[in-house]
């Protein structure tokens, strides 16, 4: 499948709400829940007023004109925050794009961004059961902390 990454145009920040609600790790059997959950306020944190900041960044995986996948970051209070030097991923594709690459080739576009831009490491909170922490730690991010139920990731610029 061929596809282009590139970043995010501000008037293209909106969609972020839909990847947001896409990046909601949902089990199988389980049902989806509500899109309003996103206006939750600790989802919020991921989407509201981005663009605004030095260090909110967007790219976008775009196939036939069409974006199918984003990821972004942003220093947050946000499930994976460490410190506020530190940004925080969110990744998401939408369900008919994933498994195919793309979600590797976002994270390794962004990460080559953060370097460039001369951040020291940035982080994520990923589900343990979510199939992405594989690819996580594939990226070279390493668990630094845990809950029951999700991993705290750190990658080290080095």
């Amino acid at each position: 499948m061929e596809y282009l990454i590139r970043k995010m145009a501000p008037a293209e920040y909106p969609q972020l709400n839909d990847f947001l609600y896409y990046a909601i790790y949902v089990p199988e059997g389980i049902a989806p829940p509500p899109y309003e959950i996103i206006r939750q306020p600790e989802l919020q944190v991921y989407t509201q007023n981005f663009g605004q900041s030095a260090h909110d960044r967007a790219l976008a995986a775009v196939v036939d004109q069409r974006i199918v996948g984003a990821v972004w970051v942003r220093i947050m209070e946000d499930y994976g925050h460490i410190d506020d030097e530190t940004p925080s991923f969110a990744i998401s594709l939408l369900p008919e794009y994933r498994a195919k690459g793309i979600g590797t080739a976002l994270m390794q576009a962004m990460l080559a961004e953060l370097q460039a831009a001369g951040y020291r490491r940035a982080s994520l909170s990923v589900q343990k059961a979510n199939y992405a922490e594989r690819m996580y730690r594939r990226l070279g991010f390493r668990i630094i902390g845990e809950t029951e139920e999700e991993y705290l990731m750190r990658y080290d610029f080095v």
